[in-house]
């Protein structure tokens, strides 16, 4: 029942914006407005003063200049009485404002406890609650595409309708048991049963499986730069980032240690590695930097392996091996050097069928043929707002833990298994669905603590 207050922009521009929500929003703002806003109408804006008494002069006296936006519970972001002051964004005005509201009776808020309000007063659930973290957070296209959709509820819709054919599986099941002395009555036919859990174990596992996309996106597509000393990693790396981020010399080893720096191509981020030269070396830190290459190629979604001349089929070995299950790009750097053999030319016939790249990292040749062969490698589908990528560590748990409990439906329903066993599983189903949008179920401090943890104060 506290009423909150907390700034809700970044200090030190043209503009700030002090949110206040809870049941004394309004009067308490009128305690040091210009105007009395207690009977305001909703979704209004007051031009006018935010007054503070002068201890000198012992008269009030305007502060700053503002608009106040009033919105009435329960059409607010939080449903509860709201208002939002529009001011200049020097941090004395913006720290005076927020100092004024509390001595009048408000308390600052805590990190998320805006949207946090905003759940418990049923505005939105736990799945569209976290999307508004991952909104704020978007840093490309992708990103803002699937949080759009999960605040929107796409994702909570979908849930929805999976536990609308659990629940009616659930029913038949428990139907049969509250008339288990008729025989002769059949309310579930245990085919058909089937057939709907399986649907509903697919589409669980489909939402899984895309929080390895969702994660990728989220935190941006590591691709490894792969390949012996001076063959140009760290040219191209610069070349890829428009920007001298890695020491170029032609001094062999000079890489030691891995870089990394991210970059946006066609609206999703990649995260570029650039590794230490591998070669056969006694020097103890090149060593070290090598078996950093070797792990950062294990950790990889795309490997760019670069060559300036025909390679050993030793190499060619050792590439595939450790490039088992990622996408692979050979690249063929300083094709200005008239000397060099084409990509197209090389021997080993382990290699044909891997995409190949021509370029000349030092002049920018073909550096956008590069960018389209990594975007088309990630293999990330087109993304709309109805798509449903799930990105959150807490919401893939739970349907892990819901398709391991309707792993053991699946073969309960084909065996025979009594109704009762078979629909406590399903129950279980149920409640980790339930607990992805915390509708239907108790969510603990504990829960709401994690989620709304590292939400920034104003939200």
């Amino acid at each position: 029942m506290d009423t909150i207050c907390a700034l809700a922009t970044a200090p030190g521009g043209a503009l700030g914006i002090i949110r206040i929500s809870g049941p004394q929003a309004l009067e308490i703002l009128s305690r040091i407005f210009s105007k009395n806003l207690t009977a305001a109408l909703p979704n209004t804006i007051h031009y006018g003063h935010i007054i503070e008494y002068d201890a000198v002069s012992q008269h009030q006296v305007p502060l700053d200049e503002v608009l106040v936006s009033v919105f009435r519970s329960p059409h607010s972001y939080t449903g509860e009485d709201s208002a939002e002051i529009s001011c200049h964004g020097s941090r004395y005005i913006l720290n005076k404002v927020l100092e004024l509201l509390i001595q009048h009776g408000c308390r600052m808020a805590s990190p998320g406890e805006y949207t946090q309000r905003a759940f418990l007063n049923g505005k939105m659930d736990l799945s569209q609650a976290e999307a508004v973290a991952d909104l704020i957070a978007s840093g490309n296209k992708a990103t803002h595409q699937i949080a759009m959709s999960q605040l929107r509820g796409h994702f909570s819709s979908e849930l929805s309708r999976l536990r609308e054919q659990l629940l009616k599986l659930t029913s038949l099941l428990e139907l049969e048991l509250d008339f288990s002395d008729h025989e002769d009555l059949e309310f579930a036919d245990r085919s058909e049963l089937l057939e709907l859990a399986n649907k509903i174990d697919n589409r669980i596992t489909s939402l899984t499986h895309s929080f390895e996309t969702g994660q990728a996106l989220k935190n941006g597509i590591p691709v490894a730069l792969a390949g012996k000393t001076n063959v140009g990693k760290s040219t191209l790396l610069n070349r890829l980032l428009r920007d001298d981020r890695a020491i170029v010399s032609s001094v062999h080893g000079t890489t030691r240690d891995t870089i990394e720096d991210t970059m946006d191509i066609h609206g999703v981020t990649f995260r570029f590695i650039d590794t230490a030269g591998i070669r056969q070396t006694s020097d103890e830190v090149e060593q070290i930097g090598i078996n950093r290459t070797y792990a950062a190629i294990a950790k990889a979604r795309i490997v760019l392996w670069i060559i300036d001349a025909e390679p050993a089929t030793a190499d060619v070995q050792e590439i595939l091996e450790r490039c088992q299950g990622k996408s692979l790009i050979i690249i063929r750097n300083k094709m200005d050097i008239a000397a060099m053999p084409s990509t197209s030319s090389l021997s080993d016939s382990r290699l044909k069928d891997i995409p190949t790249v021509e370029i000349s990292a030092k002049q920018g040749t073909n550096i956008d043929k590069l960018e389209r062969a990594i975007f088309e490698s990630a293999n990330i589908p087109e993304l709309s707002e109805q798509d449903i990528i799930v990105t959150s560590a807490r919401q893939y748990q739970s349907l892990v833990s819901a398709r391991d409990h309707l792993s053991r439906v699946l073969p309960g329903l084909e065996s025979g298994l009594s109704g009762d066993l078979v629909s406590e599983d399903l129950r279980l189903v149920l409640d980790d669905l339930a607990d992805i949008t915390g509708q239907g179920r108790i969510v603990t401090n504990e829960v709401l603590g994690n989620i709304f943890k590292n939400f920034c104060v104003g939200k």
